[in-house]
């Protein structure tokens, strides 16, 4: 594997099963670095084998969800200019003028400056082509900025509704708050209904089953954007709580074709696996995995009998399309977009280990082994620094923090579940808010030094890497690692607690897991003993510095004030810049110069 062999592997990603049920629709996407752009084509695939056939359209084949149950209406979302903001907003003679006027936060979200206009929902009438806005004048998003889509809007059984999703909250409000909410919009009376005014955390995701009966998911805790995610159905009037016993948390789920069951996806024990939860007449119902193996499941398409369409991926591989037998948990590939390339190239060994943690328990860690790895020989061995901070570090497959790409460089890669992180319960997940520098930063270490004794890894060679909270775990380890590490790589992360909080956009995630605003008396420890800028006096280790500068979640001064500290320090540093990257590297180019850099860094320093 190399960088541009990376960028050459085709991205699947699946559309719906066709309405009789029998085949996949699903597209191809495939990147040309020469021209910085991607093309897609769309196929359909038999569910009983055989080989995709390309179709220019799917409209015969497949019927658009947005379309109401009688054909008659369909929901269409659009940006609608609601709010002044700019200056030719305020005068409109000022045509050239070029400026932004705020009197209230959430003035910039993600990589977008507040300007006024939002997402709204729109009905449309496909008789006479006439639409109404159904949150006409109202300042907020349906679907949530920035990463909802159409599943925050769906229609009721008979099309006499409109389940959708929106966060009504204005400024400061909205910046220290996780309380969207789901809403019913009756076409009779064109009036609005809260359903979950009731929770003040997350409510997303609404589904309707085959009779009627709404499902959606939720967060209990206001202001915990990773708070234990459960499935929630309305029934009768009354809220049930399907999966409130299970000691676990929902990423997705889906309806069974007859309504008496919900299938989800959730993180499990380093990966993503299908479950179910049965419907029962009350309390929690009783949850069962269906799949068990060293892969993620990454989403499910649809149902079909009892099989379920679902998409794969594990460290080796990038999504493919599979059936999974819904008794037996059996899989069968039906996609095969990258067999002929993966043939091509040798694979690495993926192995998980448990080890033992400082406070008497065992974290799984996954370890990744170049190809043709010899016990016999010494590699250079990096540690991953999982990002989040609690997101799982599961059998994913990514263009940018590619495992197996690290690998076939000669590296060794251990990867490990440390504290906060998903599928070892809530406990383990939840620790680490307002203990950055503390119980996880131990886990990391103890993972390290557990392989260290390992005769085949150079000791003399260690690396940590990691974006995010993993630039995080970068930094303050670079204070705090005892000359274990010779290098280190940090992109988008956060470097000084205190600034972080005076600019970053969504406050209710440093309000938790920093504890609040640093001015408090006393001082949170996430702005003393865990903030890195406070023990730079220790850093004595070359540094590469990655940052985006459209990402407004770690802003562009977090990097550039560790890249000056290192620098003034006389350190071996450098910074690598993407004025127009958010907090991820999305263009093709930049992502192939991100990978050289990265593999040129390791080379010079390692």
């Amino acid at each position: 594997m190399t960088p541009e062999k990376l960028w050459e592997l085709q991205r699947v990603s699946p559309i719906s099963l066709t309405n009789d049920g029998q085949q996949v629709i699903f597209s191809t996407s495939s990147y040309d670095i020469s021209t910085n752009s991607s093309s897609s084509k769309t196929f359909v695939l038999p569910l009983k084998g055989g080989d995709p056939t390309q179709i220019k359209s799917y409209d015969s084949i497949y019927t658009d969800a947005k379309v109401s149950p009688s054909g008659q209406y369909k929901l269409v979302s659009k940006e609608v200019k609601v709010e002044p903001v700019s200056g030719e907003d305020f005068y409109p003679e000022m045509e050239k003028s070029d400026v932004y006027i705020y009197d209230d936060l959430n003035y910039r979200h993600w990589d977008t400056w507040e300007d006024g206009k939002y997402n709204h929902l729109f009905i449309k009438d496909l008789s006479s082509e006439e639409e109404w806005d159904i949150m006409e004048g109202e300042p907020y998003d349906t679907p949530l900025k920035p990463f909802g889509g159409s599943e925050d809007y769906i229609w009721n059984s008979d099309g006499s509704k409109v389940f959708y999703v929106s966060k009504k909250l204005k400024g400061k409000d909205y910046a220290e708050s996780t309380n969207s909410d789901i809403y019913s919009y009756d076409l009779t009376s064109k009036t609005t209904t809260n359903l979950t005014e009731d929770n003040e955390g997350y409510d997303t995701s609404p589904a309707v089953s085959k009779d009627g009966t709404l499902a959606w998911l939720q967060m209990d805790e206001p202001g915990y954007e990773a708070d234990k995610n459960d499935i929630i159905v309305l029934r009768d009037g009354q809220k049930q709580n399907l999966t409130k016993d299970w000691d676990g948390t929902v990423s997705s789920f889906l309806w069974s074709k007859d309504g008496k069951k919900l299938f989800f996806l959730a993180p499990t024990m380093g990966t993503k696996q299908l479950f179910e939860v049965n419907l029962p007449k009350e309390g929690s119902g009783e949850v069962k995995q269906i799949t068990e193996g060293q892969f993620d499941i990454t989403g499910m398409v649809g149902q079909t009998d009892n099989s379920m369409v679902v998409t794969r991926t594990d460290m080796n591989h990038a999504s493919e399309i599979y059936i999974v037998d819904l008794k037996s948990g059996k899989m069968d590939q039906l996609s095969h977009a990258n067999d002929s390339f993966y043939n091509g190239i040798k694979l690495s060994k993926v192995e998980k280990r448990m080890i033992p943690t400082t406070d008497g328990k065992e974290m799984l860690t996954w370890v990744i082994y170049p190809p043709d790895f010899d016990p016999n020989k010494n590699y250079p061995t990096l540690l991953y620094l999982q990002g989040g901070p609690q997101s799982p570090l599961s059998q994913f497959y990514s263009f940018r923090w590619n495992f197996q790409l690290m690998a076939a460089k000669g590296y060794i890669i251990v990867a490990p579940n440390r504290r906060g992180m998903p599928g070892y319960g809530v406990e383990w997940n939840e620790q680490i808010s307002g203990d950055w520098g503390g119980q996880n930063m131990e886990d990391y270490l103890s993972a390290i030094d557990e392989i260290s004794k390992e005769a085949f890894v150079d000791k003399d060679r260690l690396g940590a890497v990691g974006a995010s909270y993993g630039g995080y775990s970068v930094y303050y380890l670079a204070g705090h690692h005892d000359n274990r590490f010779k290098t280190f790589i940090a992109h988008d992360g956060i470097f000084n607690t205190r600034s972080m909080y005076g600019t970053t956009e969504e406050l209710f995630f440093v309000n938790r897991d920093l504890g609040g605003p640093y001015w408090q008396d006393p001082t949170p420890k996430a702005y003393t003993e865990f903030n890195p800028i406070n023990f730079v006096d220790k850093w004595n280790t070359p540094i590469l510095i990655i940052q985006g500068g459209k990402d407004f979640r770690v802003p562009i001064g977090q990097g550039l004030e560790a890249f000056q500290a290192a620098q003034l320090k006389g350190l071996k540093s450098k910074l690598l810049y993407f004025p127009m990257e958010n907090h991820w590297i999305l263009s093709a180019q930049n992502g192939i110069i991100w990978q050289r850099e990265f593999f040129k860094w390791l080379e010079d320093t390692l």
